[in-house]
């Protein structure tokens, strides 16, 4: 969802350091640049064409927790491995790559991630929107040139997905559900034919072997912009799940939380195991329906309490605690980022929320009860 302008540094030949260029957030094979370097070095199998490095390789780098020629590799996305595999294996065939999920289920990142271990690459990005437009998808002109000099290869302007097929790389289309179906529909030529027209030049331009699609999809968006049987054959698609057990959320929202604040200026301590504890306890229970244990059935609110809402709510708490007090992250702080994650619709989340504390949290006792008070307090 972001772009970044690195051109001047490398035309110079600089270095990026992130102290002297401030960039809020470089893209992952700059960020994680010696962990590719290292797996690249280190290959043993075949890489496949248009590929830096092999598929086992891609896993590697996905998954993490292993060291390579003494760098460490770090998880990307802690979840079901065998969903990697097959999302990595589709992208050695002909079929694109479509992840769908819940919101804040890693599809953007795992998207990501693969794209830059894949290519090195994973700035080719389609923001899908309702103001997506089909030039967007395949390709544009500037108009001034083209009045000055007619239809030419100088006045075309690129979409990511032409610049992919160019150069037999990877193009990501975020939310493409949120697109209309006849933009939507221009990829399937593309994805069928792997060639796009280009009436006005007499041209048609044949993907480079090694291009692909990583697409994501929204299931909240479901019945928005449906995709067309024709355009959902043309893709492999994969179901990310929300994370299945509460230790593996734990995980997530920690490493997440500690790779966030180190490029942001929180001056904050990271939250302790009970903060964080308590917030994906409060998540998964608001977001299933019922406690951890199972005996208490609770009312869902509006929002969506995904793990990527959690990190970013610790992300907040942080923040308040390095602004406005001591650095340490308070119960009022983590109570006033609560209020504004769980609370979306005034009236239905206010009193679902209401019920959670007198029912749930004011019960579990004094390791809650800081939380309790400053909650019931901001919710009055």
């Amino acid at each position: 969802h972001f772009h970044y302008v690195l051109c001047l540094s490398e035309a110079k030949g600089m270095d990026i350091n992130m102290a002297e260029i401030k960039i809020q957030r470089l893209p992952a094979e700059e960020l994680y640049q010696t962990e590719i370097d290292a797996l690249i070095s280190a290959e043993k199998d075949s890489v496949p064409t248009g590929w830096r490095m092999s598929p086992r390789s891609v896993l590697t780098y996905i998954t993490g927790g292993v060291k390579v020629k003494g760098v460490d590799i770090t998880p990307k996305y802690m979840g079901n491995r065998r969903l990697v595999e097959i999302a990595i294996s589709t992208l050695v065939t002909d079929r694109a790559l479509l992840l769908i999920g819940e919101p804040g289920t890693a599809k953007s990142w795992l998207s990501e991630h693969l794209s830059a271990a894949v290519n090195g690459d994973s700035t080719k990005v389609i923001q899908g929107t309702a103001g997506t437009t089909e030039e967007q998808i395949r390709y544009s002109w500037n108009y001034a040139m083209l009045i000055a000099k007619g239809p030419c290869p100088e006045a075309m302007v690129k979409s990511p997905v032409y610049q992919a097929m160019e150069t037999g790389s990877i193009a990501r289309i975020e939310e493409i559900s949120r697109c209309a179906s006849e933009v939507q529909d221009a990829l399937i030529s593309i994805l069928s034919e792997k060639r796009l027209s280009i009436p006005e030049l007499g041209l048609e331009l044949p993907a480079k072997k090694g291009f692909s699609v990583i697409a994501t999809a929204n299931t909240r968006d479901k019945g928005v912009n449906d995709m067309s049987a024709a355009l959902k054959r043309r893709f492999n698609i994969i179901v990310l799940p929300t994370p299945s057990d509460m230790s593996t959320e734990l995980e997530i929202v920690r490493t997440r939380v500690a790779q966030l604040s180190s490029g942001l200026d929180l001056n904050a301590k990271q939250p302790d195991e009970n903060t964080v504890e308590k917030v994906v306890t409060i998540f998964r229970e608001l977001r299933g329906g019922a406690t951890l244990d199972g005996k208490q059935k609770l009312k869902t609110t509006s929002g969506v309490l995904s793990t990527a809402e959690a990190i970013s709510l610790l992300a907040n708490s942080m923040a308040l605690a390095g602004s406005f007090g001591n650095g340490t992250v308070t119960a009022e702080d983590l109570a006033a980022a609560l209020q504004g994650a769980v609370i979306k619709d005034e009236d239905k989340d206010k009193l679902c929320w209401n019920e959670y504390l007198e029912n749930v949290m004011k019960k579990r006792g004094s390791a809650w009860l800081s939380l309790y008070r400053a909650c019931r307090e901001l919710n009055e």
